[in-house]
């Protein structure tokens, strides 16, 4: 089984009894559960809780550092049993959040994660409001007008002929391409889970749809398995 986590603490009933036969369960049942146990330092369990007022789980102590310090003790047993230990004294959510995917994705860091997606669209019918970077393909000439060409949609080879055959569509490229193999590793470091790139046309039937499946091509042989949506590709023209 893959793709399923659990969390527990001492929140959860019986978690300290059970937690042994529980392991020993899904053992019997072939399967092989890696246990990550967080902590963090005294102080920083002090900070955390006062800073959120949260109640303890531990309330039958004089303190909550007596709390936190009895907490520790009862968790021993289970770190003791833990494939990874992470200490997040001093981690933010980003870091922590890093540090735990790089250990779950089988050696896949947390960048590897970053899910990219090429949407063409027209600006009549609104731009996506998931667009993290866009470009407006206006400026190429448009082969609605042009008869043989109109009833066309970018994914025919006569519409892309036309617009990749233009000096200015390939230098377009060439420098957005540049721009975006810069951008993406930074987004990656950033930890962004979704990456929508947005080309946009007057319809989104032609221009847009041609570029956006170049963007693609090209961040496909890089490896990076982005998603391609035409979003208005099928509007009725008029």
């Amino acid at each position: 089984i893959k793709g399923f986590v659990f969390v527990m603490d001492l929140r959860s009933k019986d978690f300290i009894s059970n937690y042994g036969p529980g392991i020993c369960s899904l053992e019997d049942l072939g399967i092989s559960p890696r246990i990550i146990f967080l902590e963090a330092d005294e102080n920083t369990l002090y900070k955390r809780y006062s800073e959120t007022r949260r109640q303890h789980p531990v309330t039958n102590e004089k303190s909550l550092l007596d709390s936190i310090k009895r907490e520790k003790n009862m968790m021993l047993p289970i770190k003791q049993t833990a494939h990874h230990i992470i200490n997040t004294t001093g981690l933010n959510v980003h870091q922590l959040k890093s540090r735990i995917l790089d250990l779950i994705n089988d050696g896949c860091t947390a960048s590897c994660l970053t899910k990219i997606n090429v949407v063409s669209f027209g600006f009549k019918y609104g731009i996506p409001s998931d667009a993290d970077l866009m470009v407006d393909m206006r400026f190429l000439s448009n082969p609605y007008f042009i008869p043989e060409l109109k009833p066309l949609d970018g994914e025919s080879e006569a519409i892309r002929s036309f617009l990749l055959s233009n000096p200015e569509t390939m230098t377009f490229l060439e420098k957005y391409i540049d721009l975006l193999d810069y951008l993406i590793p930074l987004y990656k470091r950033e930890n962004k889970a979704y990456l929508t790139l947005a080309v946009g046309c007057t319809g989104g039937r032609h221009r847009s749809v041609v570029i956006a499946r170049h963007i693609f091509e090209h961040l496909n042989k890089k490896g990076l398995n982005p998603g391609l949506i035409h979003r208005d590709i099928d509007r009725d023209l008029k």
